[in-house]
């Protein structure tokens, strides 16, 4: 199957939501991560990413203009004392931690929440595992078609992928209302990271100048377990 530009599909999609990329540098050595929120409202908008001792969370940029933190504060990256990285589109992180910790995984964690409570677009719950050895975990949480009264879970389980490849996830399939939820499996995406910083810039640059809000960006040595991070906000 032919990898998918990552860069492209995000540039001819003005409003894929939020969105989580898991996969493998080029070199094969590290494991690449990114994260990234958008929106259309001035609350959704109204966000940066903070860096924390384990992870990232979102917060306010103007306080004074947040109406609805329920949905859209959290911490979107969590760095779990057994080696395992967690990366969700909302406050699920917290509950694959707690699961974690109590000696369960991360499907026994997702199968006890279910899609946002946000009608009529019900946002997914989109949510990735990292092993400490680079294989992976995507699943996502999400609406019958819009019909509220089920959920839906797929879970989606990758072995250490090929050098400088990976898979993409993310909440919407188009820029429609109510937001239609993504279909399919996750997109296999080439993986276009040398460093951090410059993997955010070009992924950045490819999100939709008015949706786009903030980005995250974490690349992992698989061997000597160093990390390297990047954080991208509109507002900063």
């Amino acid at each position: 199957m032919k990898l998918m530009n990552l860069t492209n599909y995000l540039s001819e999609n003005p409003y894929p939501g939020r969105g989580i990329v898991l996969g493998r540098t080029a070199d094969n050595r590290k494991a690449a991560v990114a994260y990234f929120i958008m929106g259309r409202s001035e609350n959704s908008r109204n966000r940066v990413f903070e860096e924390t001792e384990d992870g990232i969370r979102t917060r306010a940029f103007d306080e004074s203009k947040m109406t609805d933190p329920s949905l859209i504060i959290y911490h979107p990256v969590r760095l779990l004392p057994n080696g395992l990285l967690a990366v969700t589109n909302g406050d699920q992180t917290d509950t694959i931690r707690d699961a974690i910790a109590e000696g369960h995984c991360y499907r026994h964690a997702l199968n006890t929440r279910t899609f946002e409570p946000d009608g009529p677009n019900w946002t997914p719950r989109i949510s990735g595992v990292v092993k400490p050895d680079g294989s992976y975990n995507l699943s996502i949480l999400k609406s019958l078609d819009g019909d509220s009264s089920c959920c839906c879970r797929y879970f989606f389980e990758y072995d250490a992928p090929a050098a400088g490849t990976g898979h993409f996830i993310h909440t919407y399939q188009e820029n429609l209302d109510p937001l239609p939820s993504f279909q399919g499996e996750p997109r296999r995406v080439r993986i276009d990271a040398e460093d951090a910083r410059s993997w955010a810039e070009a992924l950045w640059a490819s999100l939709n100048e008015e949706n786009k809000v903030s980005l995250y960006v974490q690349l992992f040595d698989l061997e000597s377990g160093a990390r390297e991070t990047a954080i991208i906000n509109k507002h900063i």
